[in-house]
């Protein structure tokens, strides 16, 4: 089994890459670190970048994860190839295009874009961004499932992944102390549902709801409380129909309670995602699904 360390990055396909670069820096609050080969890099923590954005198919969606070394990385390569999962190691181009040493690509059950990386380039500090957002780094993302019980057992046992809680049948894994790095949502289609970036409190988040309520950005989901993670929510449409989520005072679950932690199964119920009764908007949640 290999095990995965931390989330890294999502590289997306856009089909207006200068409104998408306008959209990142100037209402999502993220910084522009490089414009090479027709790649934008974004930041928006110590991480050399946490998004990519190119001309493309809105569909041309991957997410990265940091993987131990170059043996686990071969670990992982041999356990996916065990499964059947086609597996292709990154050339070296495309590795100095990620700022990591190697990488291998593949596709989940659900045709969900991966790459598992090693040894990926740090800043040292954030970049600060046109806007101050109050963002304090990636954190996770929401993936489209199209059978969230077979996915769950690909994560937990190809990859490493536990579940934390679960809503009726998505899955929230986490992959270090915090509650979760990746959400499992079902629908038709595999695809990035939604992008997170927590903020360092609820006054960046409150400020945000008012700014992007102001600039006419569509709302659709919160402000609320995730009743599973604990975390304050909001989420909002970006370009390409993509949702971005910020969040603060996420759970974690320390290395000392792994051995005794048990997931909690939510009902499939408004409630579930918010507790203060906040209700998403079911047509944008569902064309993201579909």
């Amino acid at each position: 089994m290999a095990r995965l360390e931390d989330i890294r990055y999502v590289r997306l396909g856009t089909r207006d890459p200068q409104g998408t670069d306008r959209y990142l820096q100037q209402v999502l609050g993220l910084a522009l670190v490089r414009h090479e080969h027709g790649l934008r890099y974004y930041s928006s923590d110590e991480r050399d970048h946490t998004l990519v954005c190119f001309e493309g198919d809105p569909s041309q969606q991957t997410v990265g994860f940091e993987v131990g070394g170059t043996d686990a990385l071969d670990a992982a390569a041999g356990v996916l190839d065990g499964l059947g999962i086609a597996v292709r190691a990154g050339s070296t181009a495309e590795c100095e295009q990620r700022r990591v040493q190697a990488f291998v690509e593949f596709r989940d059950p659900s045709g969900n874009g991966v790459e598992l990386v090693v040894r990926p380039l740090h800043r040292g500090s954030a970049r600060a961004g046109p806007l101050d957002a109050g963002i304090t780094g990636f954190s996770h993302v929401g993936l489209c499932s199209t059978d969230p019980a077979r996915d769950e057992r690909f994560w937990v046992g190809a990859l490493g992944a536990r579940v934390s809680d679960r809503i009726g049948d998505a899955a929230l894994l986490r992959i270090d102390e915090v509650h979760h790095k990746i959400a499992l949502f079902p629908a038709a289609r595999g695809g990035v549902q939604h992008i997170n970036h927590q903020v360092a409190g609820i006054d960046d988040l409150m400020r945000a709801w008012y700014r992007l309520r102001a600039a006419g950005v569509r709302i659709v989901f919160g402000p609320g409380r995730h009743p599973t993670s604990g975390a304050v929510f909001l989420y909002f449409l970006g370009p390409d129909d993509m949702v971005y989520e910020y969040s603060t005072g996420v759970r974690t679950i320390p290395v000392d309670q792994e051995a005794s932690y048990r997931p909690r199964q939510f009902a499939s119920a408004p409630e579930s995602f918010c507790m203060w009764g906040a209700v998403p908007d079911i047509e944008q949640f569902r064309s993201t699904l579909t």
